[in-house]
């Protein structure tokens, strides 16, 4: 494992690229809420998951299903001190150093040729309990997966998943947290995309009373392709919170990133930071990243923060766009002047919305439990 070998407690970066990680959780000072990476995050519901007070006094769990021939999908339970762990990347906050110092066992998935998908269930330890977790998702050369990680369950979670794909590689991550109204996760994700590899992630918000996600994309080697995409429907009292750094460090590589949030109820909140560094080696680099949202309802707050760091100017295009607003009553009126009540017009308006991001997902029957799942939401909706 290699670490970067700055202080946490020096000013604070002026570039994506020089920001401070580390494995060890007294290297990151304690967050007070004021600091750039926790300003949006509401601290006090953390349950003590930032500044240590939280007690380990749960376990969630990790349980690894495949198709009927499970071939090409290889499952084992590790401890710390397996070479593979950490070749994803390395935390980059308090919390994520913290859940990485405490796990005991880590669960590593290998995946090779062309298995069936893959289902990983995380369960939370329970409500009111905490616990941390740790998973490792790596391919093989030219393997192509796809991974479905679904969330649920109670109490409070943090973990880090890595994800390493081998060059010529093609992996699909489809991501759900579908908690329980108490639930609290905080994840890092961190992805390492090998030469020539292809990386797919949908990630799909439902459930939870506090849900921050930060993935960490990284190039390893030229030629790399990534897609995040992702969606989140937040009701009142929700905190989504999707924080991402895409980090082109090798030159010809690819990224898109598309996320879409819908929000409803007093005090339903969602934040989007889409980072996009472009260093000064990432020559040819391909890069965009869109995120919309739309509030359904007065007292509900969306932040939306697209940042764009480029060093070279020998690029092939990059570019980035956010918006913020209401249901567009030119449609509303369309739909209404056919008949159509207000209450059933708000809801094809946000099936529209969505419909982009959930036909990415390429598991039937995952799609079809989403879209239920999301009409549930839609429902309330003018009721």
């Amino acid at each position: 494992m290699t670490e970067t070998l700055v202080p946490a407690r020096s000013v604070p970066a002026g570039s994506r690229g020089e920001r401070f990680t580390s494995y060890d959780v007294d290297a990151f000072e304690v967050p007070g809420g004021r600091e750039e990476e926790w300003r949006f995050t509401p601290m006090r519901r953390l349950h003590g998951l930032h500044d240590g007070s939280a007690t380990l006094d749960g376990a969630a769990e990790i349980t690894v299903t495949s198709g009927p021939d499970a071939a090409g999908v290889t499952v084992e339970t590790v401890g710390r001190d397996d070479a593979r762990i950490g070749d994803g990347g390395v935390p980059s906050d308090r919390v994520a150093a913290q859940a990485w110092s405490r796990f005991e066992t880590a669960t590593v998935v290998t995946l090779d040729g062309t298995p069936a998908p893959v289902t990983i269930a995380l369960a939370g330890p329970g409500a009111g309990n905490t616990s941390v977790a740790h998973l490792h998702l790596r391919t093989k050369p030219h393997a192509e997966a796809v991974v479905v990680l679904d969330h649920s369950g109670s109490g409070t979670l943090a973990s880090n998943t890595e994800v390493v794909l081998a060059p010529g590689s093609r992996l699909t991550l489809l991501v759900v947290e579908d908690w329980a109204d108490d639930a609290v996760h905080v994840g890092a994700q961190h992805v390492s995309v090998g030469q020539d590899a292809t990386f797919r992630a949908v990630a799909v918000t439902l459930g939870g009373d506090l849900v921050r996600v930060s993935p960490t994309v990284t190039f390893a080697a030229p030629g790399g392709d990534a897609e995040l995409a992702g969606l989140a429907f937040a009701d009142a009292g929700q905190h989504f919170e999707q924080r991402l750094l895409v980090d082109h460090a090798q030159p010809n590589c690819r990224s898109n990133v598309v996320y879409k949030n819908a929000l409803q109820g007093r005090d339903a909140h969602t934040v989007w930071i889409g980072d996009v560094l472009i260093r000064a080696a990432a020559e040819g680099t391909q890069s965009f990243e869109l995120n919309r949202n739309l509030l359904l309802t007065e007292r509900s707050r969306a932040d939306s923060v697209p940042n764009l760091e480029i060093e070279t100017g020998e690029i092939a295009g990059a570019g980035h766009a956010s918006a913020t607003g209401r249901f567009d009553d030119e449609q509303l009126f369309y739909l209404q002047s056919r008949g159509i009540s207000e209450s059933q017009a708000r809801r094809l308006v946000v099936r529209g919305f969505f419909g982009e991001i959930l036909n990415k997902i390429t598991v039937p029957e995952l799609r079809d439990r989403l879209e239920t799942a999301i009409e549930a939401e839609l429902a309330a909706i003018g009721s």
